[in-house]
């Protein structure tokens, strides 16, 4: 039977060890970053008609919810392997395989904050003062063409101009997009 010494040093030993798996877990789990080079936290699409979102960064996680909409832009937060934690519009977030995305930009519309079912207008350039060429609703999506830090070009089905850059998901506040 130990004594009290020989059963805090077990203690202590079972903690190192605890500490050491739980480290290792958080590692699968967080990743480190920039495997590829890329900075993180980075924009890119959905390539795939269907997307698995898993729990972790491997085939036997469970998947959570599965997108259906090729193009769907989504924010990189995480690497692991050949695994991307992701987080979407709406804020959830799960691990994807890379594979699975792009680097192609797209953004969704969104509408200022207090009145979202307005309409978003679209201009002829980047100007307030240049022609509407087009409204668009909250959520709609579009394809970047390119990003000056405040607006961007966008097109999409029906449409192509420039939005305010504040009103797209999809771009960082500031960005440039060649």
């Amino acid at each position: 039977m130990p004594t009290g010494r020989g059963t805090l040093g077990l203690k202590l030993f079972g903690l190192l060890i605890a500490l050491a798996a739980g480290s290792a877990v958080a590692a699968q789990a967080e990743g480190p970053t920039k495997p590829n080079g890329l900075p993180l936290p980075r924009f890119v699409s959905l390539k795939s008609e269907r997307v698995n979102v898993r729990s972790g960064p491997a085939k036997d996680n469970q998947v959570n919810w599965i997108y259906t909409r090729t193009g769907l832009p989504v924010e990189i937060i995480a690497e692991y392997d050949n695994w991307s934690r992701i987080r979407d519009w709406e804020g959830a977030e799960g691990w994807v395989l890379h594979s699975l995305l792009s680097g192609r930009r797209t953004a969704l519309v969104s509408a200022a904050a207090k009145k979202v079912d307005d309409f978003v207008p679209i201009h002829a350039s980047a100007d307030l003062t240049s022609a509407v060429t087009a409204r668009l609703q909250s959520g709609v999506l579009a394809t970047v063409k390119r990003c000056d830090g405040h607006w961007c070009r966008i097109s999409g089905e029906g449409f192509d101009g420039w939005i305010e850059q504040d009103r797209l998901w999809g771009v960082y506040p500031g960005e440039k997009v060649d």
